[in-house]
């Protein structure tokens, strides 16, 4: 008797989506939702923004705007493949690799951080528009993205470039460990095969 109610519950409960296309909320929340409650995305953009913000306000400044411009003509080619994913064990590479260089406080050039910024944003936006297939509503949720992305890799950087402070890099380099250490963890999660 005491599954009935249960049972009542699950029967009137709305119907659940991977992607929050049909939502009812517009393309533009269900880009900016999308993003931020992705953590392939999530954590990916905030280790390039620490990156660029250790580096500095030069840096940071080349990084926020080539990430989400390359993020946008990435998800604009994606639109019209069919669905695939970056994975877990590609997800998980390049976040130890990305924390990795948080970590060690890479002293890369600006031309190598744009370039690295323009290949991370092209894959993750293309992996992003695949499935969605050509639409206006999914070029304003691609939109929606780029700027749910510039949002925080400007936020993250200018907060970064901001602590000068020798603890407040070492606390930036101690997050880069975790994204790091996030990485590894999923890595042998993905090559046990997530048993």
């Amino acid at each position: 008797m005491k599954r009935v109610p249960a049972l009542a519950l699950a029967w009137v409960c709305a119907p659940a989506y991977a992607h929050l296309e049909a939502t009812g909320m517009g393309p533009v929340y269900d880009g900016i939702t999308h993003f931020v409650t992705s953590p392939e995305d999530l954590v990916v953009v905030l280790a390039l923004a620490l990156l660029a913000g250790l580096r500095g306000a030069a840096y940071g400044r080349r990084a926020v705007f080539a990430l989400p411009a390359a993020w946008f003509v990435g998800s604009l080619v994606g639109l019209s493949a069919s669905a695939s994913s970056i994975g877990d064990a590609g997800a998980a590479v390049l976040f130890a690799g990305l924390g990795a260089l948080v970590v060690a406080d890479a002293r890369i050039s600006q031309r190598v951080l744009v370039a690295l910024c323009a290949l991370v944003g092209v894959v993750q936006g293309y992996f992003n528009g695949t499935g969605m297939g050509w639409s206006a509503s999914a070029i304003v949720a691609a939109l929606a993205i780029m700027g749910a992305v510039f949002v925080l890799a400007v936020l993250a950087a200018a907060l970064v470039v901001q602590a000068r402070a020798h603890w407040g890099r070492i606390a930036v380099r101690v997050a880069g460990s975790w994204i790091a250490a996030s990485g590894v963890l999923m890595l042998g999660w993905a090559i046990r095969g997530g048993a």
